[in-house]
């Protein structure tokens, strides 16, 4: 037992070396909803362990549901006076003050960074939307978005940070003509980056209700899954430099 424990002893330097030269990709899952509902545990862990295979792969995950895109941007009264919005009015329902949830990504990573302090990557996963399309706040959301990216890669020190983006899915009855403005603003978006991807949730929340398919607002449980799993897989093509799939769709 004695040479045993001398040998383990002996062999820690070289462990520690080990573990510290293995490469981590770190995610930032947020939003709301279609986020929330998403157990990285169903689809994207296993996912990410099968794409990469030798690495570490961590997340943190902050997401709420039913909140819009200005709980994330500090920015987002004066974007969406720009755009004609009446800000005043708009907030009128808040139910909380401030950019609420971006300390909360910041304080999390800051933990995330601890355990992996030489990422290889970092890749900030975002499905949200639904909320700004409901209450007609469409005009800004683009620039809003864009501003979060550009805050999240100043705040985290990393410019080349890629991005996967969510599309809202075929569920349009909140407001139609809304909902259509921030899913081509969410793609748009993802497109101009050039560390950027979308993926397609149109698939995802397919439902029978009393016999009649019904495109839900939230998604099946094999959705979700499949959402984690897509997240993964264009990050994947980001990571490594490839083109990510151009509808949304990675096989």
């Amino acid at each position: 037992m004695k040479h045993l424990a001398l040998i383990l002893l002996a062999l820690c330097p070289l462990l520690s070396a080990f573990a510290a030269d293995k490469p981590a990709h770190l995610f930032i899952l947020t939003g709301q909803s279609n986020m929330a509902g998403m157990d990285p545990k169903l689809g994207f862990e296993p996912e990410a362990k099968k794409l990469f295979p030798g690495a570490d792969v961590a997340h943190i995950k902050v997401a709420v549901g039913g909140m819009p895109i200005r709980y994330w941007v500090d920015e987002w009264n004066d974007i969406a006076a720009k755009h004609g919005v009446d800000v005043a009015k708009a907030r009128e329902a808040d139910k909380r003050k401030g950019t609420i949830f971006y300390p909360r990504i910041l304080e999390q990573f800051a933990e995330l960074l601890k355990q992996h302090p030489n990422a290889a990557s970092v890749t900030f996963c975002w499905m949200q939307g639904e909320n700004d399309s409901r209450t007609g706040l469409q005009a800004p959301y683009a620039d809003a978005l864009k501003q979060l990216i550009a805050n999240l890669r100043r705040d985290l020190k990393r410019p080349e940070m890629n991005v996967v983006i969510g599309r809202l899915s075929d569920h349009d009855e909140l407001n139609p003509s809304a909902w259509k403005v921030v899913r081509e603003s969410q793609v748009a978006v993802a497109l101009a980056d050039p560390h950027g991807a979308w993926v397609d949730c149109d698939d995802l929340n397919d439902k029978e209700v009393k016999g009649v398919m019904t495109n839900d607002l939230h998604y099946t449980k094999p959705g979700y899954e499949l959402l984690g799993r897509r997240f993964v897989r264009q990050a994947k093509a980001l990571i490594e430099g490839g083109k990510p799939a151009e509808n949304g769709r990675p096989e």
